[in-house]
């Protein structure tokens, strides 16, 4: 079967009468990415390795690793740092936020605002952490999330 779209899914979502059979016809449309890979995917679409987008995030080597790998899943303050450490743009950032199973960056929040901004921007961790702090928000990694 040749990949179907988002919006055809919904689609034939919204027509199917029996939720059964739906899902099981198009369960692999349906399944979830695993972050590790999906970060693994990104890294490979930039052309990052995985050691320098966690250096890049500021994240220690180890949880890194255990992210790429899949052993470890990450808060939404790391996955947010990994959008820093692979450079991506906001609609990346948000779909990585989607895969990781958080929550999207909301500009009404303050804290989200600032992170739109530096990711708007192309701002490293470093600048966004030291706009965090001058605006004395939390910043990205500080506390569990």
């Amino acid at each position: 079967m040749s990949e179907i779209t988002t919006s055809e899914l919904l689609s034939r979502l919204f027509k199917t009468r029996n939720i059964g059979s739906f899902v099981n016809r198009f369960q692999d449309e349906m399944n979830d990415p695993v972050f590790g890979d999906y970060i693994a995917h990104l890294c490979a679409k930039k052309n990052i390795k995985p050691a320098e987008a966690v250096r890049n995030a500021d994240i220690e080597r180890t949880y890194g690793s255990q992210l790429f790998r899949g052993t470890r899943k990450p808060s939404r303050d790391k996955a947010i740092q990994f959008c820093f450490g692979m450079g991506l743009t906001v609609d990346e950032a948000q779909e990585l936020l989607k895969v990781a199973g958080k929550s999207a960056l909301y500009p009404k929040i303050k804290r989200d605002a600032v992170v739109l901004f530096c990711l708007l921007k192309h701002m490293d961790i470093h600048k966004a952490q030291e706009i965090l702090d001058d605006l004395k928000l939390p910043l990205l990694g500080g506390e569990p999330n």
